[in-house]
């Protein structure tokens, strides 16, 4: 029997009913607690991270990518879409709103427990998204950096310091440190 992955993305995604009825909705899929990246992680967390998720999309929409079912592991490539009317928070920090149609790509590897999700190994491709919304434009590479990006050839004083560093750099130059 396979997994219902649908199933599963209609808890993140389709409006939850009142607590104890979501949380119930939710250990039906999950153990309580699942592993997530590797914590514990409670039904009850999981709604909340769901309600969340519900106040950063308007007109949240899912679509799945691609599905590898291998009985006990399930691996799901998705999409979720929508408004982003409320913060999104992320590993670079928190997207405020911006009004814009945000798209966010998901890859979840689930651990498949007497019909339940065990653990979660979970990846969002939050990067693509934040330059999507403009919220961080990528630099091109430093021409004074070598492949992995240290500095090559010349001195440490030949190498160009953001303002605040050069200040920084004056002031313990000036208070007698070797730097």
């Amino acid at each position: 029997m396979s997994f219902d992955v649908d199933r599963l993305l209609r808890l993140w995604t389709d409006p939850l009913p009142e607590d104890s009825a979501a949380e119930a909705a939710f250990r039906e899929v999950y153990a309580d607690p699942v592993s997530v990246n590797g914590a514990p992680v409670s039904a009850t967390s999981l709604v909340a991270r769901a309600r969340a998720l519900h106040g950063v999309f308007d007109g949240l929409e899912r679509q799945v990518l691609d599905v590898v079912d291998g009985g006990g592991r399930v691996a799901v490539a998705f999409r979720l879409s929508g408004r982003q009317v409320g913060t999104l928070a992320t590993s670079a920090g928190p997207l405020p709103p911006t009004g814009r149609v945000l798209d966010l790509r998901v890859i979840d590897v689930l651990t498949i427990t007497e019909g339940r999700i065990s653990q979660i190994w979970m990846v969002a491709d939050e990067l693509g998204a934040l330059v999507a919304m403009d919220a961080v434009r990528l630099s091109p590479p430093r021409a004074d950096a070598d492949r992995d990006g240290r500095p090559v050839g010349g001195s440490p004083a030949d190498l160009s310091l953001p303002t605040d560093l050069e200040q920084l750099a004056d002031e313990e130059l000036n208070r007698g440190s070797s730097l």
